[in-house]
């Protein structure tokens, strides 16, 4: 079944990537600033795999400095983030959301499944899978010396402390617990694929790739991989959603994604307005992250919907920009 449903995908993925060829789809183009080894960035290749779309490739370093992505975002860190044209959009749950708005078939949120429970399995896959499972048994010694072997000490120790920087102040998993939390999942999403070949059913969804990517960050790592073969269906699972891919990627250096957001005017910010902090637009704001890399971006509020923020700033390179976050997992306050 996992040889028919892989070969069913592609070939529904080449017909659609040949349907926006010819077509000459007038959209945006996708620009996803990313690197290679980042997790949420796998999150967001494969979806774009998954929708057979073009997009543009920006590689950004993994450590600060980064002069290039702060003249885009105002300071947001986190990695991945998505740009088309001057609209610049942060966090892989918004950048989904505005993905699936733009390309809506295939869909993230199958039509048998509660949008509801496809974006709660997502949040909780994002969050607690990644972080107190994946990443909380990843970051122990034999790991860290299978990831940095060959690497000079001094890029080591400059990346150790980039992320200690990074997560200052943030909740950390000791690793015994981290691998008693990460088997309880597992067994979960084993149940979860024993009666269907995607999490939530005949189809995939956000679910599938959202839980996927911090297992393809553990498979990455060998001498900690075999807890993986623990359940019987999530390896075939890994398997199904990578046999997606990433799409067609074009390279593109980060000068020339600044020149586009610089020739380029954002798009009309919506009507609709969700005030919940008595600010209006127009207002000077912050928006920062509640979990870790706690960096205000600040700007102009010009949009405040029901699940998201957007705040207009300007860059001495990049010009006029809009940048976007998710309300969810993100703080807005009235700039001082």
């Amino acid at each position: 079944m996992r040889h028919t449903i892989g070969e069913a995908l592609k070939f529904q993925q080449l017909q659609r990537l040949a349907t926006r060829k010819s077509t000459g789809s007038t959209l945006p183009d996708i620009i996803l600033h990313h690197y290679h080894t980042s997790p949420f960035s796998e999150k967001v290749r494969l979806i774009l795999g998954y929708k057979g779309l073009a997009w543009q490739s920006v590689l950004i370093p993994q450590i600060m400095p980064k002069p290039d992505v702060v003249a885009l975002t105002g300071g947001y860190r986190r990695t991945p983030f998505m740009q088309i044209g001057a609209d610049i959009y942060c966090d892989t749950a918004l950048i989904c959301d505005e993905l699936e708005r733009r390309y809506p078939t295939p869909s993230l949120h199958p039509a048998e499944v509660p949008v509801g429970l496809v974006e709660t399995v997502a949040q909780w896959a994002d969050s607690q899978l990644f972080w107190w499972g994946a990443i909380g048994y990843s970051f122990q010694s034999k790991a860290m010396a299978f990831i940095f072997d060959g690497v000079p000490a001094e890029i080591v120790k400059a990346f150790a402390a980039d992320r200690a920087a990074m997560r200052a102040g943030a909740a950390r998993t000791p690793a015994a617990d981290a691998a008693g939390m990460l088997r309880v999942y597992l067994q979960q999403i084993d149940s979860m694929l024993a009666r269907t070949p995607w999490l939530l059913g005949q189809t995939p969804s956000l679910a599938d790739f959202a839980a996927y990517h911090p297992l393809w960050f553990v498979r990455r790592i060998t001498p900690l991989a075999d807890i993986l073969s623990s359940t019987q269906h999530v390896l075939p699972w890994m398997d199904r959603v990578a046999a997606m891919g990433h799409g067609t990627p074009a390279k593109l250096a980060s000068a020339d994604a600044i020149r586009i957001a610089h020739d380029t005017k954002p798009e009309a910010p919506t009507c609709e307005w969700h005030d919940e902090h008595g600010i209006a637009a127009g207002d000077p704001v912050t928006v920062t992250p509640l979990d870790y890399a706690f960096d205000p971006v600040a700007g102009e509020l010009v949009a405040a919907t029901a699940k998201s923020y957007a705040l207009r700033r300007f860059d001495e390179r990049a010009g006029e920009v809009v940048v976007h976050f998710p309300r969810v997992g993100f703080k807005l306050e009235k700039a001082h």
